[in-house]
């Protein structure tokens, strides 16, 4: 059974829903505009319960932790890894594992980075750490959610409304173009290398969001990382081959 609930975080009340009863205690971070309703599903539903205790969140302006709306501050990402470890010290988490997609793992990895004493494993997919003007090109052809398919924008329109989703797809493209504008574009390089706790990246080779770069510069620059490629795998590689995106990752957090 999986049970929904909200608990007061650095001010804002934060969504999480929460499965399994195993001593090792696994945090999802969805993406942008993400929740855990619509990301998780699938992790939610078939991750092992005797071994992991799974929390998935809703970060603030995302999914039910509304209000606050969504805002892109230059330091999003940090308020967001700051809120996902609070909530987790909350919930009475001493040391747990992230599992985070797209945004979700850009901010994992900052909490990594920032938390060491309190994170055990990491394990990202369709993240990066810098921007590129080619990465703004790509983001702007997702700026108008009209011409998105309907298969993805449907449960957003549900969970959101069609303004809050169009207008909350917007400002996010604008905050992280904002990154491009740093020298080499970054958004969280620097910190990688302080990342020593066991880290796996997962890409999908036909990812249309993320050129495989992204996740090559992250295993170059966090010690002892273990990269797979997924040939046949897109943004979202853990929804599409969840059940092998479930074994690869079960494996690797036992």
């Amino acid at each position: 059974s999986i049970t929904s609930a909200k608990i007061q975080v650095n001010g804002v009340h934060l969504h999480y829903q929460q499965t399994g009863e195993g001593s090792h205690a696994v945090l999802l971070l969805p993406g942008m505009l993400g929740s855990g309703q619509t990301d998780f599903g699938p992790q939610l539903k078939s991750m092992n319960k005797q071994l992991f205790t799974v929390v998935a969140w809703d970060p603030r302006g995302y999914g039910k932790s509304i209000p606050p709306s969504r805002d892109f501050p230059p330091d999003f990402f940090e308020r967001d890894a700051k809120d996902a470890v609070d909530l987790m010290q909350a919930l009475k988490f001493k040391k747990f594992s992230l599992l985070g997609w797209s945004d979700g793992g850009i901010t994992a990895l900052i909490a990594a980075a920032k938390y060491p004493n309190l994170i055990h494993k990491l394990v990202v997919w369709g993240a990066n750490a810098s921007v590129t003007q080619e990465d703004v090109r790509i983001y702007n052809g997702i700026r108008d959610v009209s011409k998105w398919s309907e298969k993805v924008k449907k449960p957003l329109e549900e969970l959101y409304g069609h303004k809050y989703f169009a207008e909350t797809c917007e400002a996010w493209v604008d905050g992280i173009s904002h990154f491009a504008e740093n020298s080499d574009g970054n958004i969280c390089q620097q910190l990688l290398p302080d990342i020593k706790c066991p880290t796996f990246i997962i890409h999908g080779e036909k990812d249309p969001l993320v050129p495989q770069a992204h996740a090559e510069y992250i295993h170059k620059h966090i010690k002892g990382s273990r990269l797979l490629l997924m040939p046949e795998g897109k943004h979202n590689l853990h929804l599409r081959f969840a059940k092998d995106f479930n074994r690869e990752v079960e494996n690797f957090l036992r």
